[in-house]
């Protein structure tokens, strides 16, 4: 945690990795605008909250800015998609759309690394991060795997559809199961949030939309265990 005006500025453009910056609503001054060029500038999420929010965070000289850092270094997909096809690799690819329970991700990050996943996507804003307690619950899965946190989500859904990975969106709305579509061929899985699912607008850039079948009276899997079988029929196809 970084708190202060100037020490974020500087913690920013010394490259240090941020998940997101806290700043008091009525902030306002000179020093203030160059904190929040900076902040876009490197592309670093900001969020307007009450003092009282920051109080509670710390009660030291903050100024009314706090700044979280990130216990991992990000990747950017542009650099990682390369590289696998380099490598000779038919990428595996999980995108996560809105999950914000940082158990879940954990859970999801866990099964990834234990499946050979070759990178999570997550998304800079409405999402988790990755923190102290999803690296505890993914057992320390997320400093094994890459993880890319793009700002626009649709852009790098349509990226990799660009470099030739096949985008799979599971959704309770598809006609197709989950096992109809070929995943042995290059493929990013898109999962969404429980209440939610994927958003609609993410859902039309899509190549295919799945679905897990469900015989029971509850209205769907809990995310971890849906991105589960999505991973293993993957990885069943492929060997």
């Amino acid at each position: 945690m970084i708190f202060g005006i100037r020490a974020v500025i500087e913690a920013a453009e010394a490259g240090k990795d941020i998940d997101k910056v806290l700043v008091k609503r009525e902030l306002s001054g000179e020093l203030f605008k160059e904190l929040q060029e900076v902040l876009r500038r490197y592309e670093i999420p900001m969020q307007k909250v009450p003092l009282e929010r920051i109080d509670r965070i710390t009660r030291k000289n903050h100024q009314g800015v706090v700044a979280f850092t990130s216990a991992v270094t990000y990747q950017k997909l542009d650099q990682i998609v390369p590289f696998l096809y380099e490598q000779g690799k038919t990428p595996l690819i999980i995108v996560l759309d809105g999950i914000t329970d940082v158990r879940n991700f954990g859970a999801i990050a866990r099964t990834c690394e234990v499946a050979g996943v070759d990178a999570i996507v997550i998304p800079a804003r409405g999402s988790v991060s990755v923190n102290g307690d999803a690296i505890k619950t993914s057992a320390g899965a997320l400093h094994s795997i890459p993880v890319c946190r793009e700002n626009n989500l649709k852009e790098a859904v349509v990226f990799l559809r660009n470099s030739g990975i096949k985008v799979v969106a599971a959704s309770e709305k598809a006609a197709r199961n989950y096992t109809g579509t070929d995943m042995s061929v290059p493929v990013a899985i898109l999962m969404g949030s429980e209440d939610e699912g994927v958003s609609p607008e993410i859902l039309r850039v899509c190549d295919e939309l799945v679905k897990i079948p469900q015989f029971g009276t509850i209205q769907s899997l809990n995310v971890s265990v849906a991105a589960g079988v999505m991973i293993y029929e993957a990885v069943r196809q492929r060997n």
